[in-house]
């Protein structure tokens, strides 16, 4: 059985395989140039190290972005390719009449050629996704944005579940569509819808967030902006290192817990330079709230999303043999 399996699923293999090489390579070359430009301009640096930091970052910014859309993407296609005809192909070309009438069992194919697809996406996009990691530290470790929805996904541990639910995800839509085009395109439209909820709408909730009251300061380098609106001033562009600060904008409070106003602020800003007016704004005593994720978090979010991506793939792997013991046609 692991046989037949391999001979219907080699040309994907080695399509799959030539194509992760040239990625890994690409990888390979891209880490080495990311480390030597890190350490020569950004760990090396003596004087005007944000310009340094900044040129880093942009320097590589596309690279990086383009390699991550990649390892988000390449979990789809498995899905899209590899889960989604697993069954349909069977149903469509009719050979499912013979491959279910011999001495193996329904239950059993699938079971195998669940396993042994399902071990060749995890190793796929563990290798890819070990690379990427290890290509963009010295990136990341600038930029500071770990938990930030590209980043993630695209990182450690994570991509290995995603890429499996993605497969067994399209197998069981493949399964009840029973057609190979509508299920590719179910599965296509199920994963971007995923690639929304989950880190825009559960992942900030993995754990409850740490709230805290943050004092506006003087110091040039940790005086977020500041945003003047219709109903008060408001903070923006506040960031904490390694943290995923969950509001974009923040309330700015005085002293009694009252909204400032723009009036309130309007002598810090009249003929004073940056410097003058982040000192004036911090003698008013003003406060925002801030809510957000520690950077001691990053771990612990990705074992619970890969959790949760291991436990769906499981139910519906569940599902897909339970489901395939019935007549389908």
């Amino acid at each position: 059985m692991i046989w037949l399996t391999w001979r219907q699923f080699r040309v994907q293999a080695l399509t799959a395989a030539g194509t992760a090489a040239a990625i890994a390579i690409y990888l390979v070359i891209l880490g080495m140039q990311i480390r030597d430009s890190y350490d020569s301009d950004v760990a090396g640096c003596k004087s005007n190290c944000s310009s340094a930091r900044q040129h880093f970052l942009g320097q590589y910014e596309s690279q990086v972005i383009l390699v991550s859309v990649v390892l988000v993407v390449v979990p789809a296609l498995i899905g899209l390719f590899w889960g989604a005809p697993l069954i349909t192909r069977e149903l469509e070309a009719g050979t499912h009449r013979m491959v279910w009438n011999q001495s193996v069992t329904r239950t059993r194919w699938l079971t195998v050629k669940l396993a042994f697809i399902g071990l060749a996406a995890a190793v796929l996009i563990g290798l890819l996704s070990l690379l990427l990691t290890w290509a963009a530290s010295p990136y990341d470790k600038v930029e500071g944005n770990r938990f930030g929805a590209l980043s993630f996904i695209s990182r450690n541990i994570t991509p290995i579940g995603y890429a499996l639910f993605a497969f067994i995800l399209a197998t069981a839509i493949g399964l009840l569509v029973r057609r190979t085009m509508p299920a590719m395109a179910i599965t296509l439209g199920a994963l971007a819808v995923i690639q929304i909820v989950v880190p825009f709408g559960l992942r900030p909730h993995f754990q409850s967030p740490v709230r805290e009251t943050v004092a506006m300061s003087g110091d040039i380098s940790q005086s977020p902006s500041i945003n003047v609106g219709g109903t008060g001033v408001n903070v923006v562009d506040f960031s904490i290192p390694g943290a995923w600060v969950l509001d974009s904008e923040n309330e700015l409070f005085d002293s009694k817990g009252k909204q400032v106003t723009e009036d309130e602020i309007k002598d810090c800003s009249s003929g004073m330079n940056y410097t003058e007016e982040v000192a004036c704004m911090a003698k008013k005593n003003l406060h925002f709230n801030v809510s957000y994720q520690p950077a001691d978090r990053y771990w612990t979010f990705q074992w619970i999303e890969l959790t949760g991506y291991l436990v769906l793939a499981g139910l519906l792997s569940f599902f897909c043999l339970k489901r395939i013991r019935h007549p389908l046609v």
